[in-house]
């Protein structure tokens, strides 16, 4: 991860100011004319259904804010059910799992072999023959191959921050609900096998069903070996069983841990699980393994299930998927991503009835939340997170130019708190305000704004958006600071 430095303080102290005014209160909010409400409810809907307008989709926002959300919706569902752009020089982290699992094992022989040739006193050389192998290729190659999961990590690293912030690239809310369903089934690149499988991870299992039913997606997650290695599910076999993916199914990925289940139901979770594994040495992704599998009769939720190979697994999967608690939980975390940290009962209550009545149909739930009133209430505020703020900055400077761009951000990020793919316990990261607004957060936006401000034009675009006191603030410094101000500004921390 590449090392954030703060910039210059004399260059950041006017916008270290204009942040930290974020303290006293998000800045007023006028309701003057159908205009000023129009411009408000555009902002909204553009930095909470996405990372903020572009030149582009300001307008088309603005004319009818409610009317441009809902399309987001069916275009975003479009969107995802075909394949991501990946740019060429990174689309190695997008292979083919199967792929996947065979170069991550070259990569784990080729760091044998160099531990091995390490610890072995160099021999005199050997003359070459035909049937012999130049120790120096081998040594070249296992060079190569041991790169393979950073190389892997940082493509889907750098396509994450490409993709939340050039609409070109990938539609803003799909890129919006990966984020918000890979925080939910996170996973952490540091636990051993999870870093090569990633963003194969990202684009596959979370992204292809960010806006269709849940209990795909949560079957999708389940069988991918990110997921798998993470919560150590891929360990657990009829001989020794790891309750930990199933614990964290239950008490994080659908029920929450208030919804009335036992220890006993994670236990009977695991057994019917036993199996479910990763087959690196066939060079295979998800593989279930019969051998492995506890055969034996099972109740979980008093729903009794019978020895079915894989399918138990699937069955209890759907079953989990389909509970009132699970509806009601992932009815609250959407309401508080995208209308207020404390949402209204009411609107988690219809949220949660469209989830059952639809059968976990997200596109169906996503509707029902921007058809809510309380999702345009200015009252429900959000301030963004360190990633939305890197992809809301990112977004109005027209997307990642560069190297040093991409480099900057991954830096700021992993210095704000929420570095990518790199939230260690299964509960992903907080989305409060009370989480991320602080002077230190504050000071270190403000410095990422000054620093990203001078590498692009200014959005004069988003001068509209801005309240008035914060456009006289700006307007009073030399042009060269008005980005990064602008990036700075209270008006530009709230979604």
């Amino acid at each position: 991860m590449p090392h954030y430095s703060p910039n210059t303080p004399h260059h950041a102290a006017a916008a270290l100011a204009f942040a930290l005014s974020m303290l006293a209160g998000p800045p007023a909010i006028a309701q003057a004319d159908n205009s000023a409400s129009n411009l408000q409810a555009a902002w909204r809907a553009t930095s909470r259904l996405g990372y903020g307008p572009t030149a582009a989709t300001a307008q088309a926002a603005e004319t009818d804010p409610k009317a441009w959300a809902l399309q987001q919706i069916d275009a975003a569902y479009t969107a995802s059910q075909g394949a991501p752009l990946i740019p060429a020089e990174i689309a190695r982290f997008n292979e083919p799992v199967n792929d996947i699992a065979r170069d991550f094992r070259a990569e784990r022989q080729a760091r044998r072999t160099t531990r091995e040739q390490s610890a072995t006193p160099t021999a005199a050389p050997i003359a070459n023959a035909s049937n012999q192998v130049n120790p120096a290729v081998l040594v070249v190659k296992a060079a190569d191959a041991e790169g393979f999961s950073r190389e892997m990590q940082q493509g889907a690293a750098a396509w994450r921050l490409m993709s939340c912030s050039d609409p070109s690239m990938e539609n803003p809310l799909l890129a919006r609900m990966t984020e918000f369903w890979f925080n939910h089934l996170n996973v952490f690149v540091g636990k051993g096998a999870v870093r090569p499988f990633v963003g194969h991870y990202a684009v596959n299992a979370i992204r292809a069903h960010a806006l269709g039913r849940f209990e795909d997606l949560l079957l999708a997650s389940a069988r991918h070996p990110a997921m798998l290695f993470y919560l150590d599910q891929a360990q657990s076999n009829v001989r020794g069983i790891n309750e930990n993916y199933a614990r964290e199914l239950m008490e994080l990925h659908t029920l929450g841990v208030d919804a009335g289940y036992t220890q006993n139901d994670v236990r009977e979770l695991a057994r019917i699980l036993t199996g479910w594994t990763v087959g690196l040495p066939q060079g295979e992704g998800f593989r279930f393994a019969e051998r492995l599998h506890d055969n034996g009769d099972k109740t979980l939720l008093g729903r009794p299930f019978r020895a079915n190979g894989v399918r138990e697994g699937e069955d209890a999967i759907r079953m989990l998927a389909r509970q009132p608690a699970t509806a009601k939980r992932i009815a609250r975390r959407l309401a508080t991503t995208f209308v207020a940290d404390k949402p209204p009962q009411a609107l988690v209550d219809r949220l949660s009835n469209t989830f059952i009545n639809t059968q976990g149909d997200i596109r169906a739930v996503m509707r029902t939340l921007v058809n809510s009133p309380e999702f345009w209430r200015a009252d429900n505020t959000l301030f963004k997170t360190p990633m939305d703020f890197a992809c809301s900055a990112l977004t109005a400077g027209g997307g990642i130019k560069d190297r040093r761009e991409l480099q900057l951000t991954l830096g700021f990020l992993a210095q704000a708190g929420q570095p990518l793919h790199g939230w260690q316990t299964p509960d992903g990261y907080k989305t409060d305000a009370a989480t991320w607004l602080a002077p230190e957060a504050l000071t270190r936006r403000a410095d990422y704004a000054m620093t990203l401000g001078n590498r692009i034009s200014e959005p004069t675009y988003l001068q509209a958006f801005l309240s008035d006191a914060s456009r006289g603030r700006i307007a009073q410094e030399p042009p060269a600071l008005r980005t990064g101000l602008t990036l700075a500004s209270p008006d530009f921390m709230n979604k």
